[in-house]
């Protein structure tokens, strides 16, 4: 059951949607946000806000400040886009390039963000216009970069973090809402505790000898000692680690090596990421993987060099939060469209915000009727859409989210897993 939207919101949702399409016509890159961030700031200003642009490079904060005495609220969005070539054939598709680490590329919405920051920029329309009914303070927070951002870059969390996002006032709570097709339009899905996640790129260089291919006994063939390393890798998950705790991917992305069919080469090059969610579990895979490679590569006479780079922490919902919260998005949404959401391997920079405060992270569905919702383009895929009906039930969820928060009591209990 679809929860009709407020008059206020109603009003507002063509804004939403025009601040939609614009965005997703003109996508930019993390980091890169700066068309995006100056639409935001310049609405959020014409409101009458406090403003603060430039946290996190790119990112912008405002806040709302009720009439009434009360704790301190954030929403946020993120607004990059990704380097992916749009072929969603929408009137409004992305025909926007770039040059991504050394190569031109397409750049698009293929994640939904642009919904999300006109989602935002819609409930801070309508959140100004009921200041009188705000007990305490809606901070607002459009964040850059919570894709990659370039290699060697530091996420958008992590850099309005540095710039003290959260100075000189830490949030009581904090909401974010983020696209799915897997659930259709006007239905919401979270869980109390983690949520998504932990992600560790690596990369694994195997060292061999180089030689003729006619003659592999005379080197050391590093490719072949590397499908050996990834056949291997693959048995850390499925026999080494509990999975009945909490699930674990190890998974290779890119192999490169070799020059010339007939000629083997010296090293080979593998890059990957493990996502899990325990902390102990994660460290113990670092170290397995670790043990692996350098023992697989060893035993042909090879090394392996590994190097792991961190890059978020599990996503964890504060559990007291969301059994507070359930009842908001199931007055959006009714009983019957709010979901408890299974773990999910994806992972997100949202993660360093909520390791500050109390967090919960929701998924919103963006499939209409009509379409197969085990078909519809998953997010990052060149033919993701977003139904525009979302616009509506996002902007009053994230409303209410803000409004309900104060005069929701707290809801202790179990965490459910």
């Amino acid at each position: 059951m679809l929860r009709m939207a407020s008059s206020m919101v109603d009003a507002v949702v063509p804004k939403v949607l025009g601040w939609f399409r614009d965005f997703h016509q003109n996508p930019e890159l993390g980091l890169e946000e700066v068309r995006t961030s100056g639409i935001v700031a310049a609405h959020l200003r014409s409101l009458g806000l406090e403003v603060r642009t430039g946290v996190g490079k790119t990112g912008v904060v405002a806040l709302v400040k009720g009439s009434k005495p009360g704790p301190t609220v954030a929403l946020r969005a993120d607004m990059d886009a990704l380097p992916v070539t749009e072929k969603t054939g929408l009137a409004y598709a992305s025909t926007a390039r770039t040059v991504y680490r050394g190569e031109e590329v397409g750049v698009m919405h293929a994640c939904g963000h642009d919904s999300h920051t006109a989602i935002l920029m819609g409930a801070a329309e309508v959140l100004s216009a009921r200041r009188e009914e705000i007990a305490g303070t809606v901070m607002l927070l459009f964040q850059p970069a919570e894709e990659a951002a370039l290699p060697g870059e530091r996420s958008g969390a992590n850099l309005m973090l540095e710039d003290g996002v959260f100075d000189p006032v830490k949030p009581d709570a904090l909401f974010a809402l983020h696209t799915t097709p897997r659930l259709r339009t006007g239905h919401f899905m979270t869980r109390e505790g983690p949520i998504m996640a932990s992600e560790d790129n690596v990369i694994l260089t195997v060292h061999g000898r180089g030689t003729h291919a006619s003659r592999p006994w005379d080197g050391i063939d590093p490719i072949a000692v590397s499908a050996q390393i990834v056949n291997a890798v693959q048995t850390i998950v499925s026999r080494q680690v509990n999975l009945a705790t909490a699930p674990a991917v190890i998974t290779f992305g890119l192999i490169r090596g070799g020059t010339h069919a007939n000629v083997i080469g010296d090293e080979v090059r593998l890059e990957g990421t493990i996502r899990t969610f325990d902390p102990r579990m994660r460290a113990d895979i670092q170290e397995r993987l670790r043990r692996t490679a350098e023992g697989v590569a060893g035993s042909f006479g090879a090394t392996a060099g590994l190097e792991i780079r961190p890059v978020n922490p599990a996503t964890v919902n504060d559990p007291d939060l969301v059994r507070r919260m359930r009842p908001t998005l199931e007055a959006v949404a009714g009983t019957d469209g709010v979901f408890e959401c299974e773990l999910i391997l994806a992972t997100e920079d949202f993660a360093y915000f909520a390791m500050e405060v109390p967090s919960m992270y929701a998924f919103m569905g963006v499939t209409g009727p009509g379409r197969d919702l085990n078909e519809a383009p998953f997010n990052h895929s060149a033919y993701f859409r977003v139904d525009e009906e979302t616009f509506a039930p996002g902007v009053e969820m994230m409303t209410r989210l803000a409004l309900d928060f104060p005069n929701r009591p707290s809801r202790p209990g179990r965490q459910s897993r």
